[in-house]
């Protein structure tokens, strides 16, 4: 069995091939699938999907993109809603230096609240990070020092230090398919150190198609050639990558129920 641990169903390109798109991450391997929030007023649309497909999970967040445009949500808020059973996880929440679209001490604020959510919940944080690994290190440790707290670097892309960062502090580190693309031997070399047991791996469908669908819409079936990719850089079999990676996943999100695979193959949304 695969996990995809960070994809978007809920978003406007999955609208008229949901089942579809259920059905095929299914018969591709996968035993569930998290998508994730990414704005407080868009909650009630993931938290259906979750709830319509029985080896569907979501989280409750916002995207740093979006934290100067959303409602400024505290830590109680969040809790409250992450007290929903298909809610196993809060983000995708952190910083975005790279695009700026919202102010970095909104960004900041938000990253913040997140992570208090997440030490009074016990939920793990989800953590987008670009062009911004010295101020999410320096807020990890912050943060870390006031109390410990769960979560995992979503979408790999930074350097070395962030990736050891994250090992130090207890979080994972998720692959998607950018590890699978020419040009990034600067993230397959940055993960090379993190120990198996660290590792997830997600597609953040649509976006980042691996290769060998590099530029087309993303879905979760196509996990298993990010999971093969990150196999090779790894020397690991595949087989004990996907072994470990979902282990990995249900370690972290303790939230979500352990699925038998012949249940989902057989139950609701949209199996074959």
């Amino acid at each position: 069995m695969l996990i995809d641990s960070h994809c978007h169903l809920d978003f406007p390109d999955f609208a008229e091939d949901l089942d579809g798109v259920v059905a095929r991450a299914r018969k591709a391997g996968l035993g569930a699938m998290l998508t994730i929030c990414t704005h407080v007023t868009k909650f009630e649309q993931v938290r259906a999907v979750a709830h319509r497909y029985p080896d569907v999970w979501c989280t409750v967040g916002i995207h740093p993109h979006e934290a100067g445009h959303e409602p400024e949500t505290d830590a109680a808020t969040l809790v409250r809603m992450a007290k929903d059973p298909k809610v196993i996880g809060l983000g995708e929440t952190g910083l975005d230096f790279f695009y700026d679209h919202s102010p970095r001490d909104d960004q900041e604020r938000a990253f913040r609240a997140h992570i208090e959510a997440s030490r009074q919940t016990g939920l793990p944080v989800i953590i987008h990070t670009r062009s911004a690994d010295l101020d999410t290190i320096r807020i990890l440790r912050e943060e870390h020092e006031e109390g410990p707290f769960s979560g995992l670097i979503h979408c790999f892309s930074s350097g070395k230090e962030v990736a050891d960062t994250a090992v130090e502090l207890g979080l994972y580190v998720s692959m998607s398919g950018i590890v699978t693309f020419p040009k990034a031997q600067a993230v397959r070399d940055a993960i090379a150190d993190v120990p198996l047991d660290r590792l997830l791996v997600e597609t953040d469908a649509p976006f980042l198609a691996p290769v060998p669908r590099r530029g087309k819409r993303n879905e979760p079936a196509l996990t298993v050639h990010t999971a093969a990719k990150v196999a090779e850089v790894m020397g690991v079999p595949v087989e004990v990558l996907w072994a470990a990676t979902t282990q990995n996943f249900f370690r972290l999100f303790t939230k979500c129920d352990h699925p038998a695979r012949e249940t989902h193959l057989s139950s609701g949304g949209g199996a074959e």
